[in-house]
């Protein structure tokens, strides 16, 4: 979405524009109530936090008091927002609505989630403002709302009287006195002139006095002038029904009595209308999209049929937002079966859900992914969790799995992957009895929620779950079948993500194999499929394939798709990764920063891949050196993902992973540490303790305290993380192998050398046999062993395995890799300290040269290279170059990395080294 400069802008710089109160309806029709009208004003016009709610019965007229309250007494609050709080969903959706009436723009921007954070970020920012909680169920469900405005007004309506606490002022709500449900009866019936009002007072006495069934009643006299309230009386007797047995209106059997009368007329009037009322029942009560009155349905007779529905008070039209709103009470009758009620009958009220079912599924947008269907997506999703949460799976058909399994995608793709398990797994169960385990609807179900464990870091039960996908999906449709294809892909897609490269590439090489066989060059799975087989390769190492296989991917996509297509643009950042990981920062960042560029252009500031290309590319700076303009970015992309992802979102919490990376090796040790702590934090409280995610957090911390000398603590957490990942992940996992070696340097920190030793010793074993000989992780690990050597003075063993480890990353990863050209620099260490001063600075002055060429003169590793030259110098004796060096190096090192760098400070130190080794 392309927005003008300035058109988004921060919840503290926006004044609530007018007309942005959200009263769902102001009560046509308002009698008495001045007692429980004044205790509300006094109550919220207190100083300080401001609390008070309204309880009763269903019908009694709850919401429409606190809406006659807001909308006529003289509170002095502005906005006034209607939140409903039934349930979480309906809080966050209604929150997500408030900052669409602030800033529209964002309607299309954020997710959900973010949306809601802005509301909130408003809310805290600006006073004066009242929240109407409305049909709270759960105190628990507004607890922290109210918690995070100790300044605030809110206004809760609810059924429940005993699950309060003592800091909340109750006012109970009971029927209305005679004289007050007379007054309301005669004001509804009068309201086109004067009328027969025989019998108004007895009417309103069989009625129980109850608000909703005198309105509906004085609803169908106006719209029947002949009738007079006696009449009416008379048809409430000859009602054969028994009494309502809902036991939300135990106490009110008069509604049910009102409800079939009113249907009676309307049936007689239009058939469709009773039908669309009990579709309405299954969702959520307010601002039903009045498409689901019925999507496919000819629009003159649906509009017909609301208008009658409306003129009986039983649903409130807003033509304003196209939208219905149905009395929680009218839709609690109109599911429940009544044998003896012609409009209830329990075949009426199952094909009612099925409408209902079908009307949902018929209005879901197609994309799940892109930004401009999200406001539609939220708006539905209220009716989904009402229509799913009111009947038990036993009554799920088959169009209830698609509709559930159509909105866990969205979920998933929204970073809810908490939300969408549930969900799948209820959809799961439903088809396996519904459609059988074999059919393909099944299959795809299965494979969706497989997917789901996957994204949470449930790898124990993705895996199973895709095995047996293939399996089937292979035995029942084929080998050949595009869904086999898939499921064939995304095991493999799995078994790398557990580290079991052996299973994964065999398995995506015969995807890619037959998906051309089949399918051919242009299909998009084709395209699709060689991006994976080319990151797996990445994960083994073995670039030499996988870039081949990018730039054939991006050269298909341009040519089928065209040069802007997001697809294309997907593969152009992959293969700047890619180029990334084989250490070409050279051809990375140009083709990082033209992809950013592009899709700013093409898809907007504020979309996900935007994002993902601006963290990518900070990536890139961090990895060439250049942090000045990869932390910026880093900063620029968490505070944006936080805006419109929402803070929990797992691209926002990598987000702030990566800035905490970036600030450490930037020295920056005390920004660095406790954004390593709130990453952490925030991943075991989102994703879980075991979630990989958080391990990583786990890990980056123990690293950070390691850098900053808290070694106990480094320890610690390294240990515990090893623990972990060995538990989640398995022993020879390359997540788990990296720990491991990065708890031998921790042990090798505190003195513990022998288990340091031990550590790198079986890592190295364990690479060579998980990734092979050739693979750079295996590379690295040896020459971390070399340097566990060096550091305990076994020369014998550190000067060999240097050397072989220079040898195989010249090898492997060629000759200008940075790990190539690092250990050069480590081999020169050794050398140095073997009494061989004269290779040492051979190797490190090629070492200096080489780096400078490829990663540019201010690269972190340059100064310490050079630092470790002029090391090398004063060791063989030369002072007259070393100190000069140091100096120059030290400038460089205070202008890359500050005063305070560890860096800085160990050159600060060899300088000083220098000069009194010079003056004696």
């Amino acid at each position: 979405m392309h927005l003008p400069a300035g058109a988004l802008r921060e919840p503290a710089e926006v004044d609530a524009p007018a007309g942005i109160d959200n009263l769902p309806y102001r009560p046509e029709v308002f009698v008495g109530r001045e007692t429980e009208l004044d205790r509300l004003d006094a109550a919220l016009r207190t100083p300080g936090a401001a609390v008070q709610a309204v309880h009763g019965l269903g019908g009694v007229g709850k919401s429409a008091l606190a809406a006659h309250w807001a909308a006529t007494r003289p509170h002095g609050r502005a906005p006034v927002r209607w939140i409903t709080a039934y349930s979480p969903v309906g809080i966050r959706q209604s929150l997500a609505s408030l900052a669409v009436a602030l800033q529209p723009v964002l309607d299309t921007v954020l997710t959900q989630k973010g949306l809601a954070e802005y509301a909130l970020k408003w809310l805290a920012t600006h006073p004066g403002w009242l929240l109407v909680l409305d049909n709270v169920d759960d105190p628990a469900h507004i607890a922290d709302l109210i918690r995070k405005f100790p300044d605030g007004r809110f206004l809760i309506t609810s059924r429940r009287a005993n699950v309060w606490p003592d800091a909340v002022p109750l006012v109970r709500l009971d029927t209305l006195g005679p004289e007050e449900s007379l007054d309301l009866l005669t004001r509804k019936v009068t309201q086109t002139g004067p009328r027969n009002l025989d019998g108004a007072a007895a009417l309103c006495e069989e009625l129980g006095h109850l608000p909703l069934a005198v309105e509906q009643a004085g609803a169908y006299l106006a719209r029947n002038p002949l009738l007079t309230p006696r009449d009416y009386l008379g048809l409430l007797a000859a009602d054969p029904a028994e009494v309502y047995r809902c036991a939300d209106l135990a106490a009110v059997p008069a509604v049910s009595r009102v409800w079939r009368l009113t249907l009676d007329r309307l049936h007689t009037l239009h058939p469709a209308t009773t039908d669309i009322l009990r579709a309405l029942a299954w969702y959520a009560p307010e601002h039903i999209p009045a498409a689901l009155a019925g999507a496919d349905a000819d629009p003159v007779a649906r509009a017909t049929a609301l208008g009658l529905l409306h003129e009986y008070g039983m649903i409130t039209l807003d033509p304003a937002t196209d939208t219905v709103a149905v009395h929680r009470v009218v839709q609690a009758l109109a599911r429940t079966p009544d044998g003896a009620d012609p409009h209830r009958t329990p075949e009426l009220i199952d094909q009612a859900h099925r409408q209902a079912t079908g009307n949902l599924g018929l209005v879901f947008p197609d994309d799940h992914d892109g930004p401009a269907n999200w406001p539609a997506w939220r708006a539905l999703l209220p009716h989904f969790d009402a229509l799913i949460g009111r009947r038990s799976a036993d009554a799920d058909t088959a169009e209830t799995v698609d509709v559930i399994n159509q909105t866990a995608l969205f979920l998933r793709s929204q970073g809810l992957v908490v939300d969408a398990l549930p969900r799948l797994r209820r959809a799961l169960a439903s088809s396996e009895r519904i459609l059988g385990e074999d059919h393909p609807d099944t299959l795809g179900v299965r494979n969706n929620l497989a997917m789901a464990y996957e994204s949470a870091g449930d790898l124990r039960r993705a895996v199973p779950l895709m095995e047996r996908t293939f399996k089937d999906a292979a035995r029942v449709m084929g080998k050949k079948h595009a869904a086999t294809l898939t499921s064939r892909n995304n095991l493999a897609g799995a078994y790398r993500s557990t580290g079991d490269l052996r299973r994964a590439i065999p398995l995506m090489e015969q995807a890619l194999e037959d998906q051309l066989r089949i399918h051919g060059e242009d299909d998009p799975d084709t395209s699709m499929f060689r991006n994976n087989l080319a990151y797996v390769y990445e994960s083994i190492g073995d670039l030499s394939r996988a870039v081949p296989l990018l730039e054939q991917t991006l050269r298909d996509r341009a040519r089928v798709l065209g040069e802007d297509h997001p697809d294309t643009l997907t593969s152009r950042n992959n293969l700047a990764y890619i180029y990334r990981s084989a250490g070409d920062t050279a051809r990375a960042i140009p083709l990082f920063e033209q992809t950013l560029k592009d899709r700013v252009r093409v898809l907007g500031e504020d979309h996900p891949d935007v994002f993902m290309s601006r963290s990518d590319l900070a990536t890139a700076y961090q990895e060439a050196g250049d942090l000045r303009r990869a932390i910026p970015l880093f900063e620029r992309t968490l505070e944006d993902r936080t805006r419109v992802l929402g803070a929990d979102h797992p691209h926002t919490l990598a987000s702030r992973n990566n800035l905490a990376n970036a600030c450490q090796a930037a020295g920056e040790l005390h920004r660095a540490l406790p954004l390593h702590e709130r990453a952490l934090a925030d991943a075991e409280r989102v994703l879980g303790k075991d979630h990989p995610h958080t391990l990583t957090c786990r890990h980056n911390l123990a690293n950070a305290c390691l850098a900053t000398g808290d070694l106990r603590r480094a320890l610690a957490l390294m240990d515990q993380t090893v623990k972990d990942r060995v538990r989640v992940l398995g022993k020879k996992h390359p997540d788990t192998l990296t720990s491991r070696s990065c708890l031998a340097g921790a042990c090798r920190e505190v003195g513990d050398v022998r288990r340091a030793l031990f550590l790198l010793t079986q890592t190295v074993k364990d690479r060579v046999q998980v990734s092979g000989t050739n693979h750079p992780h295996t590379v690295i690990a040896r020459n971390d062993l070399a340097l566990a050597y060096l550091a305990v003075g076994d020369l014998h063993r550190a000067v060999p395995l240097h050397e072989r480890a220079l040898a195989d990353a010249e090898r492997v990863l060629g000759k200008d890799h940075p790990h190539t050209l690092t250990s050069r620099n480590n081999l020169a260490t050794a050398y140095q300290a073997a009494g061989d001063p004269q290779r040492a600075v051979r190797l490190l002055e090629q070492a200096a040269r080489d780096l400078t060429r490829v990663v540019g003169k201010d690269h972190p590793h340059v100064v310490r290279c050079r630092n470790n030259l002029a090391s090398a110098y004063q060791t063989a004796g030369d002072l007259r170059r070393a100190i000069p060096l140091f100096e120059q190096t030290l400038a460089q090192s205070r202008k890359l990395l500050g005063e305070t760098h560890p860096t800085t400070a160990k050159v600060r130190e060899n300088l000083d080294s220098a000069i009194v080794e010079k003056g004696t």
